[in-house]
C-alpha cells in the first residue's frame, strides 16, 4: 500500500479504484488489482 499525498491521481490510475474514508484516514480501494492500494493521512 502506498502512502501519498494527493489520491486524486491514484483514483485516476483504474475506472474501478473507489475512494473510502475509515477511522479519519482516506483510501483507495481496488478489488480487481489490489496493487493499486493507496492511503492518505
Amino acid at each position: 500500500m502506498k502512502v501519498r499525498c494527493s489520491l486524486r491521481s491514484a483514483k485516476n490510475r483504474d475506472k474501478d479504484c473507489k475512494v473510502v474514508r475509515r477511522k479519519g484516514k482516506v483510501y483507495v480501494i481496488n478489488k480487481k488489482k489490489p496493487k493499486l492500494k493507496a492511503r492518505q493521512g
